[in-house]
């Protein structure tokens, strides 16, 4: 779960910021969000096979390992941006944006030999090398991310109260 909701929180956090300068709306910082979890569905494999029991009604094996992949946020972004009609292409950049935040954030994690998972699947099977800058299930990682994605939380509702008492304010002059 921690590491779940570090994935989401990072694409909050470097959006959030980035509205700042540029115009991003809320509504697709929550799409990049979303697509932070596209890399996590591998761990559905646990639900459909475990509680379900998938492979025991219908007799076929599903493999999961390819949602974790550049591959799979490409192909799983492309059909959930479908259902956002004409702003599909937008819905697409945020989709992969979050994807990929997911999954450079892996790529930092420890590895035992020192090199990340094929996270570029299916263009190489390249397996960069890693930093090991933490493990995933220290809560120092979580807390350092909560920290700093409430404090941007906090510095955008400051800053955008105070655009709207300068907006107010250059009304009520006219």
């Amino acid at each position: 779960m921690a590491d779940l909701l570090t994935h989401v929180l990072i694409p909050y956090v470097v959006l959030t910021f980035a509205s700042w300068r540029v115009d991003i709306p809320q509504r697709w910082i929550v799409v990049a969000m979303c697509g932070a979890v596209m890399p996590d569905l591998v761990k559905a494999r646990i639900v459909v096979f475990g509680v379900f029991g998938f492979r025991s009604v219908f007799g076929v094996d599903l493999a999961f390992a390819g949602f974790s992949r550049l591959g799979g946020v490409l192909l799983v972004a492309g059909a959930v941006a479908v259902f956002f009609g004409s702003r599909w292409r937008q819905a697409y950049a945020f989709l992969v944006f979050g994807g990929l935040s997911s999954l450079l954030v892996d790529g930092l994690r420890v590895y035992a030999d020192g090199h990340a998972d094929f996270y570029l699947y299916p263009f190489t099977w390249w397996r960069p090398p890693t930093p090991s800058l933490y493990i995933t299930s220290d809560p120092r990682v979580l807390a350092t991310v909560l920290t700093v994605s409430v404090t941007v939380f906090f510095a955008d509702r400051y800053r955008r109260r105070g655009q709207l008492l300068l907006d107010s304010g250059a009304s009520a002059a006219e």
